[in-house]
């Protein structure tokens, strides 16, 4: 029986500042809420795959899982929730600023 595609989201670091990012259909933002949410496998690896070959703009890309509420996504699993929110030994980058998730 072929396992059902979950929603995903293409993440990476961005290779200058280190921080997540997510691909938008026109980009990259650095808040889960704005990025392009993949509902169809074929269509996520493409974009996997074009994600991977901006070498020069990020390193680390991958899919990761996330649920919908009311149409918005959020961390699917813990690991992703920890990135979204940005380091947690201290507030800086998207915490001080109040932009995580």
């Amino acid at each position: 029986m072929p396992r059902t595609f979950s929603p995903k989201v293409v993440t990476a670091n961005d290779l200058l500042k280190g921080d997540v990012i997510y691909q938008t259909a026109t980009g990259w933002t650095r808040a889960l809420s704005e990025a392009e949410v993949l509902t169809d496998e074929a269509d996520a690896d493409l974009r996997l795959i074009e994600a991977s070959q901006q070498t020069g703009r990020v390193v680390g890309v991958y899919l990761a899982d996330v649920t919908l509420v009311d149409g918005t996504p959020e961390p699917g699993h813990f690991r992703e929730d920890f990135r979204a929110r940005g380091p947690s030994n201290y507030a800086h980058g998207k915490q001080e600023a109040g932009t995580h998730v």
